[in-house]
């Protein structure tokens, strides 16, 4: 019984800092446009992400 008198105080810690982190996400804007972040997976992009990258070769094509 003596337990609930710490695990309750820290359960109600625990919920109030997964709010918090929700809240500073909300006002972050992590959540804005998901869908693009979704998406940009499928683009064929023109340029390396890394500079030191080269383009890809050329496939060949087969017969």
């Amino acid at each position: 019984m003596e337990s609930l008198y710490l695990l309750i105080p820290l359960s109600a810690l625990l919920v109030l800092g997964i709010i918090g982190v929700f809240g500073w996400a909300l006002h972050r804007g992590q959540f804005e446009d998901i869908d693009a972040e979704a998406e940009r997976i499928l683009t064929d992009e023109a340029a390396p992400i890394d500079s030191r990258q080269g383009r890809p070769a050329a496939k060949p094509e087969e017969s």
